[in-house]
């Protein structure tokens, strides 16, 4: 299991970096939903989850938001977000 050193750095990183993404995802739902671009989606979700791995480490939390982000509606939920606060949380 991937551990890095965390410092506060990479946990504030990681949560603006899900801050990000998940604001992204609600402002241009009409791109990202169950349209044409959905693949772009599936694949900037499975990009955030590889940056977060690399920021804070591997945590369970990751495995089911990465699942929840490829049914389609569920980007207005802001699942990353709350995977990164769950797997920093007590750390920073």
């Amino acid at each position: 299991m991937y551990r890095p050193i965390l410092t506060k750095r990479r946990i504030w990183a990681a949560r603006l970096l899900a801050l990000a993404v998940d604001a992204a995802q609600i402002v241009f739902l009409p791109f990202f939903g169950a349209g044409f671009l959905s693949p772009v989606g599936d694949v900037l979700d499975l990009a955030i989850a590889v940056a977060l791995t690399v920021l804070v480490g591997w945590h369970w939390s990751f495995l089911p938001t990465l699942v929840a982000e490829v049914i389609p509606g569920v980007s207005l939920v802001p699942t990353w977000t709350a995977a990164v606060f769950l797997a920093t949380r007590g750390r920073s």
